[in-house]
């Protein structure tokens, strides 16, 4: 049959072989006539859809939910600097608004406090568990999914957003990133909510729809600043040139949206920067107590050139966080997360453009392309040449996108199978899907090694069904199809189902089997830990590593400065993170790290299920990415008296507070926020802090700023050494700010 893609907004378009994609909404019961009981309706959905339409939808939303609360708990407090936040939120409303790391609101954490409220409020209801954390997050993954079904299938129909729905179910980082605490669930959510909302205005020229769509990206704002605008060129631009209403009010249509861009997102920012900066916590990430500086310089600015002030590596453009260019999506350190089916889709959106090249202005179904696509693209290209700060799991935010192109394209080259050219390129797009899934497959050679074949064959013999799925009967031509599908989706499936059986913590994860994902560019091999381009020396942690037991010793296998050479982890000595490497990202054993200058307080373990050890020398400190081992000898001295004190305890660095914060559940302040290299508090005001009786303990060792890093930091670590007494529980070191040795 025909298919009417771009019939005007409230015409029905024709049935497809896929199934109807509908134009327009139902037509509502006249006067008189009963309505559908809701039960009815959910089940049976639109009446114009297939019956099997929406039990599928519902099959695939209750699948990826079983599938993401699978052994939720096994990731603990996931990142224990988010979790910390998440407890104090959940104690304090004043810490709930401004996104505090501690309920005495000392310092925030480092990015706006959206992302934590759905958490917050989830362990004001049913209290601190890692469920409690972790649940808001799945559910946040499964709406994805069904908003990108839903933005597929109004133009395409059911079969082609069951492709996209389970395309983005089944990437690998999403897995990952829908079951842990960063901000990053929500923003992939909000950014697939803002991309349906384009489309639809689109649809129908309706103002209604632009200006939500600029309130999702406002809000998203709040979740992770910046990166929530890199959509909005291909959004404006489409919806400039696409909208089927007159150009001078497509202006004051995006106007308005930029208003309410503006209002959604703006509102918290200036609350904060009018709030007296004495009655508020300083804000973590500035060098200067303040969220514009941290959104347009640490937050983002400096992600995009490396200038970085107050960052892991310090600013100057180290590029330490990887190689970049235009093949980063596909090298080994973010290959396996993101890239599975990235050379299908691009062949997919590249046909979709060419096939409705010649339609008119308004083609919601061009349209829909440019929306998805351009957004997809945008974000490929700023993540592929970031020079700052760049981690792994950054990809998840591609997912939504790279899902809506595979299946909006599957679906129109199906339609178009009976041309040549169509039909060809869809053969085409499960090649790449399988070849590129022969190669993902082939770095991780010892993780069920003949699935690289079962994928390069299947999807080869596929393809040769699809090059004739015009001139075949449809049954052969559907089960080419299939075979297609399932060949293109076996690689990502098997890495998602990996991610799904470990727990993941700390504040850089992973999804895949061991050596799925190697830092250091292209110099890293298949399973070979690559180390950072300008060095960690005692290397990055393990996110899977079968011998990630911290204790200071970097059991990794990441060289530190020799761009993935040297794999098994022999470690050098220089400017780095000194107490002994971290371990190394998911490979094999690594020998010890040694000493260099930075880091006191040892190593810190893998983040993956056989890797949680306790962190390394320094009585137990916490490093830059995870936190700390707390014993119930030292939980036990901090809860003593501990409604005394705004703070039972102070450490550098905020995972080491996190950890503390985290077992006995009480404000503890990280000195210098999350690398202990903001200004906060000055020595004088921790003083103060001290003199009033406000702080029990300090906590010896903890993150950078304890190793000379920060100015402020190293001062009240020198001052607290000298002047107050040591005390030790279980392994861990504690100066009693109660007990002056001296009068300093």
């Amino acid at each position: 049959m025909t298919t009417h893609y771009d019939q005007p907004a409230g015409e029905q378009a024709g049935a497809t072989a896929w199934g109807p994609p509908p134009a327009a909404p139902p037509r509502a019961p006249e006067a008189g006539e009963p309505g559908r009981p809701f039960a009815r309706r959910l089940w049976r959905g639109r009446p114009e859809d297939p019956r099997w339409a929406r039990p599928a939808f519902l099959g695939l939303l209750a699948t990826t939910l079983l599938l993401y609360l699978y052994d939720l708990s096994a990731s603990g407090y996931a990142n224990s600097f988010y979790s910390a936040a998440v407890q104090a939120g959940s104690r304090s409303w004043k810490a709930f608004f401004f996104g505090s790391l501690d309920a005495g609101n000392a310092i925030t954490v480092d990015k706006p406090p959206a992302s934590l409220w759905p958490m917050e409020l989830s362990v004001r209801v049913f209290g601190l568990h890692s469920w409690a954390i972790l649940a808001p997050e799945v559910l946040m993954g499964v709406a994805t999914v069904a908003v990108v079904y839903g933005g597929v299938r109004r133009r395409f129909g059911p079969v082609s957003g069951l492709i996209a729905g389970a395309v983005l179910a089944l990437t690998p980082v999403a897995a990952l990133m829908f079951r842990f605490n960063n901000p990053d669930a929500m923003l992939a959510l909000l950014m697939a909510v803002a991309c349906y909302l384009v489309v639809r205005a689109v649809e129908d020229g309706r103002t209604k729809w632009l200006v939500w769509a600029g309130a999702a990206i406002g809000f998203a704002f709040l979740a992770k600043t910046l990166q929530a605008f890199l959509i909005l060129p291909p959004l404006a631009l489409v919806y400039a040139v696409c909208a089927p209403v007159p150009l001078k009010r497509r202006f004051g249509q995006l106007a308005a949206a930029t208003l309410a861009l503006v209002v959604s997102g703006g509102w918290w920012v200036a609350v904060v920067e009018l709030w007296p900066a004495s009655s508020r916590p300083y804000v973590g990430g500035s060098q200067n107590n303040s969220f514009l500086e941290l959104t347009f310089g640490y937050n983002g600015l400096g992600r995009l050139n490396g200038e970085e002030t107050g960052s892991v590596g310090g600013g100057g453009g180290t590029g330490m966080w990887g190689e970049t260019g235009w093949d980063r999506m596909f090298g080994s350190e973010v290959g396996g997360q993101i890239s599975w089916l990235l050379p299908a889709a691009l062949i997919l959106l590249a046909a979709g453009l060419v096939a409705t090249g010649k339609r008119r202005r308004t083609s919601v179904t061009r349209a829909s392309f440019l929306v998805w696509g351009g957004s997809l693209l945008m974000t490929t290209a700023v993540f592929s040449y970031m020079a700052g700060i760049f981690h792994q799991y950054y990809t998840v935010a591609l997912a939504p996108y790279l899902a809506a192109v595979t299946g909006m394209g599957a679906g129109l080259l199906w339609e178009k199978r009976r041309e040549t050219w169509a039909s060809i390129t869809l053969a085409a797009s499960v090649v790449a899907a399988a070849a590129w899934g022969y190669v993902l497959l082939d770095r991780t050679s010892d993780y069920l090694p003949w699935l690289k074949w079962l994928v390069l064959v299947g999807g080869l013999a596929a393809a040769l069904g699809l090059i004739f799925a015009g001139r075949i009967p449809r049954r052969l031509a559907l089960g080419a199809a299939a075979v297609g599908l399932v060949a293109a989706l076996a690689g990502p499936t098997a890495y998602t189902l990996s991610t799904l059986q470990q727990g993941h913590s700390g504040s850089i994860v992973t999804a895949g089997p061991a050596g799925a994902s190697t830092m250091g560019g292209r110099g890293g091999g298949p399973g070979g830990g690559g180390g950072m381009r300008g060095g960690f020396p005692g290397g990055m942690p393990g996110q899977n590593q079968q011998n990630g037991n911290g204790n200071g010793n970097g059991n990794g296998n990441t060289d530190g400065g020799t761009q993935g050479q040297n794999p098994q982890g022999q470690n050098q000595q220089g400017n780095g993170f000194p107490g002994g490497g971290m371990p190394g990202q998911q490979g094999q054993q690594g020998r010890p790290g040694q000493n260099a200058n930075g880091f006191p307080g040892g190593g810190v373990p893998g983040a993956g299920r056989t890797g949680e050890g306790g962190m390394g020398g320094g009585g137990g400190a916490g490093g830059l990415l995870n936190g700390a081992s707390v014993s119930a000898a030292a939980k036990k001295l901090l809860e003593t008296n501990a409604s005394d004190y705004t703070w039972v305890a102070a450490s550098v660095g905020s995972q080491n507070a996190a950890s503390y914060q985290l077992a006995t559940g009480d404000p503890v302040m990280a000195i210098g926020g999350f690398n202990g290299t903001d200004p906060s508090p000055t020595l004088a005001q921790f003083k103060k802090y001290v003199a009033d009786g406000r702080i029990h303990y300090f906590i010896a060792g903890g993150g950078m700023g304890g190793g000379g890093n920060s100015g402020t930091s190293s001062q009240i670590s020198s001052w607290v050494q000298s002047n107050f007494k040591k005390v030790t529980a279980g392994s861990a070191t504690f100066y009693d700010l109660t007990r002056a040795t001296t009068s300093g």
